[in-house]
């Protein structure tokens, strides 16, 4: 299992905003947000590929979406993003993703 640098900051963007709305719901988001990467470990792949290539795993208890690629036996978290922003948003970061 890897972690994009991109996607990491994703969390910690994720983070700053909760906890700057109530403190301590940051630390809730990263929490449930690391347990739905870790059972990527066993259900990755799963999940469907809206734009073709990389797989989207919604979050149970926030309004993101994990973008995951699956390399042989690796999973390699691409992004992980709030759905509530414009769909046009999404489709440019992922794009701008693809090496």
């Amino acid at each position: 299992m890897r972690i994009s640098r991109s996607a990491e900051q994703d969390l910690l963007n994720g983070f700053a905003f909760y906890e700057s709305n109530q403190e301590g719901v940051g630390s809730y988001f990263l929490d449930s947000l690391y347990a739905e990467i870790d059972a990527l470990a066993l259900y990755g792949g799963i999940h469907p590929k809206p734009d073709g290539r990389l797989h989207r795993a919604l979050a149970r208890r926030f309004p993101f979406a994990i973008y995951y690629e699956r390399r042989d036996d690796e999973i390699l978290v691409i992004a992980i993003l709030d759905c509530r922003q414009n769909p046009a948003s999404i489709t440019k970061r992922i794009k701008s993703q693809q090496a």
